[in-house]
C-alpha cells in the first residue's frame, strides 16, 4: 500500500499527464479495488468493468486530495458498482440470488491454511445474501478494515447512517447463521 505523500506525488504526476504515474496508481490500488469489486457484483467480468471505470474517471476527475486517494477510489468504486446493479435487467443473476449463494458457498468452501483468511471467505460468501446497502458496510468494515468514518466518507452517508446499517446487517448475519446452522 502507498503512503499518503507517494500518493499526492502520483496525482500530482498524473494532473501533468504523466502516463507511468497512471499505471502506478493502478498497480498500487488495482488488486485491492478488484478485490472489493468482485464482492459487490455478480461476476469478474463485471468486477473488472466496474474498476476500469474506476480508473477512468480518476484520469478525468480533479482529485484534490481531501481524503486518502485509496478512501476516493472506493467511493468512486461504490457508486460504479451500485450503478451496475441497477443496470443489471430483472432475469439476470444478482448477489443474494440463488445462484449466486450456490457460487459463493462452493467458493466458501475451499479451505485456506489460515482460520483468517477462511472467516474472511465464510463472511463473504454470507454477505452475498444482504441487502446491497448492508453488503456494502459490512465489505468496508469487515473485510477491508475501514474505520465508520472513513465508511460514511467513501459512501456520503452520516456517520449514523454506517452505524445502524452495520448493526442491521450483523443482525441479519447472525440471523442467517442460525438457521443455517454454521
Amino acid at each position: 500500500m502507498a503512503d499518503d505523500s507517494s500518493d499526492s506525488q502520483l496525482v500530482q504526476r498524473l494532473a501533468r499527464g504523466d502516463q507511468s504515474a497512471y499505471r502506478e496508481i493502478v498497480r498500487l490500488h488495482g488488486r485491492y479495488l478488484f478485490t472489493i469489486a468482485r464482492s459487490l457484483t455478480v461476476s469478474d467480468s463485471d468486477a473488472e468493468d466496474v474498476v476500469q471505470e474506476v480508473f477512468l474517471a480518476l484520469f478525468r476527475s480533479k482529485f484534490r486530495g481531501e481524503s486518502k486517494l485509496r478512501t476516493f477510489l472506493v467511493a468512486i468504486l461504490m457508486r460504479q458498482a451500485a450503478l451496475m446493479r441497477r443496470r443489471h435487467k430483472p432475469w439476470m443473476r444478482l448477489p443474494g440470488s440463488e445462484e449466486a449463494l450456490t457460487e459463493a458457498d462452493n467458493s466458501a468452501s475451499v479451505r485456506s491454511e489460515s482460520p483468517a483468511v477462511d472467516a474472511k471467505l465464510d463472511l463473504a460468501a454470507l454477505s452475498s445474501r444482504l441487502s446491497p446497502e448492508h453488503r456494502e458496510v459490512v465489505i468496508l468494515r469487515e473485510l477491508e478494515g475501514l474505520s465508520y468514518d472513513e465508511i460514511a466518507q467513501t459512501l456520503s452517508i452520516a456517520r449514523g447512517t454506517v452505524e445502524s446499517r452495520l448493526y442491521r446487517a450483523r443482525e441479519s448475519l447472525q440471523r442467517i447463521t442460525a438457521r443455517s446452522g454454521q
